[in-house]
């Protein structure tokens, strides 16, 4: 069991690294994940994510604390446990955020990661539907679905009324400019799921350098002095050793990288002495500084057909079945998030701050153990959901006890400052702009959440507090920064004040990027295996 390089995660960036670091054919790389196969029905089936929401098999299923921003609740954080990870789970949508958002990890003292350098690295990583030019990629590992085609109606119409409030429409979100609406790029590929697993870790498998394992659990990383050789792991009841004779990377996302870290004695020294966890390297930012996107939808109820009508019945039900097994098409061949787009809540900001997303279906009705996107409503009915951009609410994870099998602690500390409330107050008043204007204005029967009744503003407050929550974004718990009393890992994603162990995953964003996290995780995993390259 001894290796050059033992990533513990197969996820959205630590696929990338198992390919990246092990295509030269020098170094023998282990990877290590806790959950199983991503060769499940479900996974594969695009629409097919709404049954892995609540399953345990493909889900590490984490609660947060009872949160005071959503009305005391405690919040469901899915997260993939599973080859591929959470890119194995989620809504496929392929964002790579504003430009801004990485020349503001550059400034803030991280050379290279600038929008000029990430947007080479996307350029490299792309295969994209919709052809290659200055920002979009072809050639590279990663199809990317342009998702022009069988789009339901609805969505047109969406777009169309979005624009009569001002909004321009956007053919690309991922090009020059990222502001206005239309349709959401996706990470799938002749209509199956395209996660990290099946773009980049099945083809770095065949290698004879490559070695995973499954249900293989880390409980922690183990040194010799300062310096990390290896990692004790548990698989299938037995404990056993790997060790690196070069690097350990962390790649288990912004849950588990920190809870792991602070399980090898790397955190706040007071927290971990109080568990009973000997400290090796005093750093309090670990687990802290937790920052996620926010989501709530508005629902509303139509004069046409949606999602709705074929997809409750048995013969729709059928019917969808017949065309995704006959060709490929319907409506499972898809994420449920045709559209959306990009706007701001006040014109005077240098750049948007919420993201739209548009669903011809809605789902006021959840089915127990399920999140029901193959059982929606029983009435014709759309959503158009929203979520903050660029948040300065910021939450913890915390070590629940010194036990690896034990879940953290997640403070998410939602809406805990004025200004998320104050524009999150502005952004669900335009979704109501959005809803008066034509086409859609004449196609919505009544509006059922919140409902005409909520109107003032703290109405309003009280309805997003109580029915938001995340929208499975979370990041910055091992921050990226230049200088240890303010972050985790430098700019080469090695964590400071140790040698040989680095973090590799959106744990290490410096700032929350305005936009879905796949894209941005899956970049981490390319730079990061450049820089380790550039270092062995």
């Amino acid at each position: 069991m001894e290796f050059d390089f033992i990533i513990v995660g197969a996820g959205s960036a630590g696929c990338v690294l198992a390919e990246r670091l092990s295509a030269n054919g020098r170094h023998k790389v282990l990877v290590l994940e806790a959950g199983g196969t991503d060769r499940r029905f479900y996974v594969q089936l695009p629409l097919g994510y709404g049954k892995l929401f609540y399953d345990p098999a493909v889900n590490w299923l984490y609660d947060t604390e009872p949160d005071p921003g959503l009305a005391g609740s405690r919040d469901f954080w899915p997260r993939g446990k599973i080859l591929g990870g959470s890119s194995s789970i989620n809504a496929m949508v392929w964002i790579r955020g504003h430009a801004s958002d990485y020349d503001d990890w550059e400034a803030g003292g991280n050379p290279g990661w600038g929008w000029n350098a990430a947007r080479e690295a996307y350029r490299a990583i792309e295969d994209n539907e919709a052809g290659g030019n200055a920002y979009r990629g072809t050639g590279g590992p990663l199809f990317i679905s342009a998702n022009r085609r069988d789009l339901h109606p609805l969505c047109d119409s969406f777009v169309q009324s979005a624009a009569a409030t001002g909004l321009s429409v956007n053919p690309d979100f991922n090009g020059e400019v990222q502001e206005g609406v239309g349709t959401y790029q996706m990470t799938i590929k002749g209509a199956r799921r395209n996660s990290t697993a099946r773009a980049f870790l099945r083809p770095a498998m065949k290698r004879p350098n490559v070695t995973v394992m499954t249900h293989a659990h880390v409980s922690r990383v183990l040194f010799e002095g300062r310096r990390a050789v290896g990692v004790e792991f548990t698989q299938r009841g037995q404990s056993r050793i790997a060790r690196a004779g070069r690097e350990v990377i962390l790649s288990g996302g912004a849950v588990n990288s920190p809870q792991l870290l602070m399980l090898s004695g790397i955190g706040n020294a007071a927290h971990l002495t109080g568990l009973g966890i000997t400290p090796l390297q005093d750093n309090p930012n670990v687990g802290q500084h937790l920052n996620d996107h926010q989501g709530i939808n508005y629902t509303w109820r139509t004069k046409v057909p949606t999602y709705n009508d074929i997809l409750r019945p048995w013969w729709g039900k059928l019917l969808v079945g017949m065309q995704y097994f006959m060709g490929g098409k319907g409506p499972l061949a898809k994420s449920i998030n045709h559209g959306g787009g990009f706007f701001r809540t006040t014109p005077d900001l240098p750049r948007p701050n919420m993201q739209l997303y548009f669903q011809a279906f809605s789902t006021l009705v959840p089915r127990e153990g399920e999140r029901p996107l193959l059982t929606p409503d029983s009435f014709s009915g759309m959503s158009i959901g929203l979520s903050n951009c660029r948040p300065t609410s910021r939450g913890e994870i915390v070590l629940n006890s010194s036990d690896p099998f034990a879940h953290p602690k997640i403070r998410a500390n939602a809406f805990s400052t004025d200004h998320d409330v104050a524009e999150m107050l502005l952004a669900v008043k335009f979704l109501r702009h959005i809803a008066a204007q034509d086409p859609i204005r004449s196609l919505i029967a009544e509006e059922l959440r919140p409902g005409p009744a909520v109107q003032t503003d703290e109405d309003l407050i009280a309805d997003f507090r109580a029915r938001s929550g995340t929208v499975y974004h979370p990041s910055c718990t091992a921050r990226m920064g230049p200088d240890p009393a303010t972050s985790v890992v430098d700019a080469d994603l090695r964590v400071h004040g140790v040698s040989g162990l680095r973090v590799c995953d959106a744990s290490i964003f410096p700032t929350l990027i305005g936009g879905n996290t796949n894209a941005p995780s899956i970049l981490v995993g390319w730079m990061g295996a450049e820089r380790i390259l550039k270092s062995v």
